[in-house]
């Protein structure tokens, strides 16, 4: 899976524990009707990969979906997701889109005019 946008914000690489687990997160606005801002964790050795990149520059970003169970110290069980990189490369400006047909103008389209008021259609609703 992927993930197209602009870079929001990238954070600092974080280190949790003895092991010296690292975690580095970046958000990337989706460039659509409704954008969205996804947050985006990169761990370990991928968390270099986002040295050269900042905020502002279009990027593609591949993913991994991953879920995960938790008991609580009460015995309830909680799921967890999150959104994992291991792969970014950036975007010329417009390269999102390159792959979507133009729309054609509404002029091309003619307006309907033969619609008789006692033709029904099949539609249920």
């Amino acid at each position: 899976m992927e993930v197209q946008g602009r870079i929001k914000v990238i954070g600092e690489t974080q280190t949790f524990g003895s092991n010296g687990f690292r975690k580095r997160e970046v958000v990337v606005t989706t460039e659509e009707q409704y954008p969205q801002h996804i947050m985006i964790e990169f761990v370990q050795d991928k968390t270099d990969l986002l040295n050269n990149y900042q905020a502002g520059q279009q990027v593609k970003v591949n993913i991994n979906l991953r879920g995960r169970e938790w008991v609580n110290p009460q015995g309830e069980t909680k799921y967890f997701n999150s959104i994992q990189g291991w792969r970014i490369e950036a975007l010329q400006a417009g390269a999102a889109n390159g792959d979507m047909p133009p729309v054609p103008p509404t002029e091309a389209f003619e307006p309907v005019n033969n619609l008789n008021e006692d033709d029904h259609d099949d539609l249920p609703f």
